[in-house]
């Protein structure tokens, strides 16, 4: 596998004008409105090369979105690893030790272990646990199109169906499988709580004017959605949604990992299809129309390999 070079039409810019907060945590900017109703929080740089959200988070603060009702936060999470971008490595600031995205499960938390990702999740979960409504804006690595991710809760797919854009769902019946990820912390990973929705967006590849587009996009539908801002003007026709089930999230177990054909995501295997060689072990479609989301650009023992999805009628 021979990975391509990026195409870099956004690059990072410089965070500190954004780091002194109004909720005593770094990074971190609160908005209430002063009349009732839901508290939303976008969030960005969950993952520090993903740069989208870091475009339509400062876009939100730059043009000062304030709420018409209940509370806006926006927040930015890894900036740590944000600050570490190099050009001629830009995937090695997706994280310094921890996903970020992966460690928000209380024995994690609250546990001995620690590193800047748990340090600065310690910090937002108060912040997290604040929000009625989640987005958290995430990027591919490949070029592929937008898609939601979300647990497969009756309350994130109304507002990921509502919204249309992206018109493509990976919904999540028992979690992600690698880990415990920030829109599944609390009372959010719980279908039986009143929590309200959480969703993560993946906006298309990190470094493509679109994919911050989309970002931006996405916050401004969400925000509408729970009534905060006026609805923007719809710029595209609403198009048929498409939603593929997470069957199984493999990880990389050796440094012999390879894939059988080249893949970027959205491939579909037959049932049984070899999709993956992982030194002795094989990794075999699970189903007729098995499709490969999110596979790895460059296997990391350790890190995750490929989700395996089937699509849903």
């Amino acid at each position: 596998m021979s990975p391509s070079t990026p195409v870099f039409e956004v690059l990072p810019r410089d965070l500190s004008a954004y780091r002194q907060g109004n909720v005593g945590v770094d990074y971190v900017h609160r908005f209430d409105s002063g009349q009732p109703g839901p508290h939303v929080l976008i969030n960005a740089l969950t993952h520090g090369n993903e740069l989208c959200g870091m475009v339509a988070a400062t876009h939100l603060l730059d043009q000062g979105v304030r709420p018409l009702k209940g509370t806006l936060t926006v927040s930015f999470a890894n900036v740590a690893a944000y600050e570490s971008f190099d050009i001629h490595q830009p995937f090695e600031s997706r994280q310094l030790v921890h996903n970020l995205n992966r460690v928000w499960d209380p024995e994690l938390l609250d546990g001995p272990e620690d590193s800047p990702e748990l340090r600065r999740a310690r910090a937002l979960r108060p912040v997290v646990m604040a929000a009625d409504h989640i987005l958290d804006i995430h990027s591919t690595s490949q070029d592929v199109v937008p898609f939601w991710v979300y647990p497969a809760f009756e309350r994130n797919a109304a507002v990921a169906l509502a919204l249309g854009q992206p018109s493509v769902h990976m919904v999540m019946p028992n979690g992600l499988g690698s880990g415990t990820p920030l829109i599944q912390h609390g009372a959010h990973g719980d279908g039986r709580s009143a929590a309200g929705s959480a969703l993560v967006v993946e906006c298309g590849q990190h470094f493509r004017q679109s994919s911050a587009d989309v970002a931006t996009a996405a916050a401004l539908g969400f925000l509408a959605h729970h009534g905060l801002i006026a609805p923007p003007e719809p710029t595209s026709p609403r198009v048929p949604q498409r939603c593929f089930e997470l069957l199984a999230t493999l990880m990389v177990q050796t440094s012999e990992f390879r894939f059988t054909r080249p893949v970027i995501g959205f491939e579909r295997f037959a049932k049984g299809e070899l999709i993956a060689q992982d030194g002795p072990h094989e990794i075999r479609a699970l189903c007729d129309d098995c499709t490969v989301l999110m596979p790895t650009r460059e296997p990391i023992v350790g890190r995750e390999a490929v989700y395996l999805t089937r699509p849903m009628a």
